[in-house]
């Protein structure tokens, strides 16, 4: 299954997507959900890993180093401070994938959005 979560910058869970199936690709499922329109129109600064690397223009995502070549000096220290800048959210997914009943999940996505739902609920209520 596939979901994208949206943090704020504390790593405090704000929205979940609806599932999808877990063979769709995070950068199609984001353009489905239409996040990075919703981020970029107020311009919302957008964080993400490298399975974003397509939106390039409008997304902060790490620098990927090519076959054969290391990457700069300035290229490191700004894929450092993108870490440090994305480490809460690192911690919020990771706290999310501990229930249970998402690891062994074998429901439709119907059901697994809902349940979904329902965990951001508890996760930002307790």
């Amino acid at each position: 299954m596939n979901l994208q979560v949206i943090t704020a910058p504390d790593g405090t869970p704000v929205w979940i997507s609806p599932a999808l199936a877990g063979r769709a690709h995070d950068l199609t499922a984001a353009r489905r959900h239409r996040i990075i329109a919703t981020c970029i129109r107020p311009a919302i600064p957008v964080l993400a890993d490298k399975a974003c690397q397509g939106a390039r223009d409008l997304v902060a995502v790490p620098t990927r180093r090519k076959p054969g070549k290391d990457l700069t000096t300035k290229q490191k220290s700004v894929n450092r401070a993108h870490s440090r800048l994305r480490w809460p959210v690192k911690r919020a997914l990771a706290h999310i994938k501990t229930w249970h009943i998402l690891r062994k999940a074998r429901l439709s996505p119907t059901k697994l959005t809902s349940t979904a739902r329902a965990i951001l609920t508890l996760e930002t209520h307790r």
